[in-house]
């Protein structure tokens, strides 16, 4: 296994990484309160029926990864390769205006999970923030992408912030709101 930045000639074969998202569990958000004196529930649940999701590039992760790739953008892309697959991808670019490292995309081919490559790719993302001098590294996942929250809780990242109407003035009702993850690195 070899992890290595991201050549402008892999772009097109990242496509085919499955980063399909599949749980039989979500964290259920609860809102109680109003105005400045509101609260927020976070509650694990079974799901009616496991979820299974396609989890592809969207347009703007697509546009991103190519100008971090080509060096039109600052940013940082890594990959993992097995036997010359390409088996797992990371995204993340600087803000420098917060000081912080922000994630935009992790994703492991799903035959190459629970072998430690998310958690080495966050750590190095981590390492590269710190060697850059930001003050911490951003994430952002929904709801009812338990496996996420769970990688990020395990590799440090506090929940830092719930946004209800990132997506959609439906989220809430939709149980797929965004939640915001935050590891300080000083």
């Amino acid at each position: 296994m070899e992890i290595r930045p991201v050549r402008p000639e892999d772009l097109d074969d990242l496509l085919d990484i499955d980063g399909t998202i599949e749980s039989s569990e979500y964290l259920h958000l609860e809102r109680a309160g109003e105005g400045l004196a509101v609260s927020w529930k976070l509650e694990q649940r079974t799901l009616r029926e496991k979820r299974i999701a396609p989890n592809r590039l969207d347009g703007d992760q697509k546009f991103t990864l190519r100008q971090v790739v080509t060096g039109a953008d600052e940013g940082l892309a890594l990959l993992a390769e097995h036997e010359s697959q390409k088996v797992a991808l990371l995204l993340a670019q600087p803000q420098p205006q917060h000081g912080t490292l922000r994630l935009i995309d992790l994703r492991v081919d799903y035959g190459f999970r629970r072998q430690g490559l998310a958690s080495a790719f966050l750590f190095h993302a981590i390492t590269e923030a710190r060697e850059k001098g930001f003050r911490a590294v951003t994430a952002e996942t929904l709801t009812d992408n338990l496996p996420a929250a769970r990688l990020l809780s395990k590799c440090g990242f506090d929940l830092a912030g719930v946004d209800t109407q990132r997506r959609s003035n439906h989220d809430l009702v939709k149980e797929a709101a965004s939640l915001l993850w935050y590891v300080a690195l000083d």
